[in-house]
């Protein structure tokens, strides 16, 4: 066999190679774009009330109860503001109060206004979008609602419902994303439950066990939110706990 040749196979095999290599980069989960935030060890990058909230078993875990109670509705709030982003996580709760994961938010301190007559009364407070969690099956009180904390429009969009809210109001679009029936066997009571929300621009949508199960479009000229905090919520009134795992941001460019 001539030099050249074997010089010509040498550099096939090394183009081959590197292909591979490129390749197996590229599959690898470590190139994965999302990040963990959550440690599974401490709740280092978040600021809470550290009476209600703590770690276990590599597990955020909130929870309020006769002797440790919260004045109003308060949170575990990550340090990070996030735009446009896809975010995962799982929940379990009991089904004694309701739970909440905000985003798009905005902190607000102790003593400042919410809204006209109402002052945040704790030192972990956030208003803007929230990912409705409940340990519950039965349409309309389900996980995966948007509720709008703080704000004048309660609860913006239902789940199972493709909606555009414009200056004029709501409109809700076509057939139901998913029906109660399907609902009630989709979602897991008593156990972990996958959550991933997508926020591009004014568009948002909820997963629930990898089922798409709300599409909302905020085209209101006022009360849309671009950007804000992510927050895990404890609801005042009754003793509750809410428990969070595997929280994964991807920012979206």
């Amino acid at each position: 066999m001539s030099m050249i040749r074997l010089l010509i196979i040498s550099i096939l095999s090394v183009a081959c190679v590197k292909d591979a290599w490129s390749q197996s980069e590229v599959a690898n989960p470590v190139d994965d774009k999302s990040h963990t935030i959550f440690n599974g060890t401490d709740l280092e990058g978040w600021d809470g009330d550290p009476r209600l909230w703590s770690v276990k078993d590599s597990v955020i875990r909130g929870e309020t109860t006769w002797r440790k109670r919260t004045s109003g509705n308060t949170f575990l709030i990550w340090k990070e503001p996030a735009k446009d982003f896809q975010l995962s996580f799982s929940f379990r709760c009991n089904a004694t109060n309701n739970s909440g994961v905000q985003y798009r938010s905005r902190r607000v301190k102790k003593g400042e206004p919410i809204k006209k007559g109402r002052k945040a009364r704790n030192d972990w407070v956030v208003v803007g979008y929230q990912h409705e969690i409940r340990n519950e099956s039965a349409f309309p009180d389900v996980p995966c609602f948007i509720y709008d904390e703080g704000g004048p429009r309660g609860r913006i969009c239902l789940t199972g419902e493709k909606a555009i809210w414009g200056p004029d109001g709501k409109q809700v679009e076509g057939e139901p994303l998913i029906t109660e029936a399907e609902f009630k066997a989709l979602m897991k009571i008593d156990d972990w439950n996958d959550v991933m929300i997508s926020a591009e621009g004014n568009r948002i949508r909820h997963f629930l066990n990898g089922r798409l199960v709300l599409d909302f479009t905020d085209n209101h000229p006022e009360l849309a939110r671009q950007a804000g905090m992510i927050a895990l919520q404890l609801h005042a009134g009754k003793s509750m706990w809410a428990e969070f795992k595997d929280l994964r941001l991807e920012h979206i460019e």
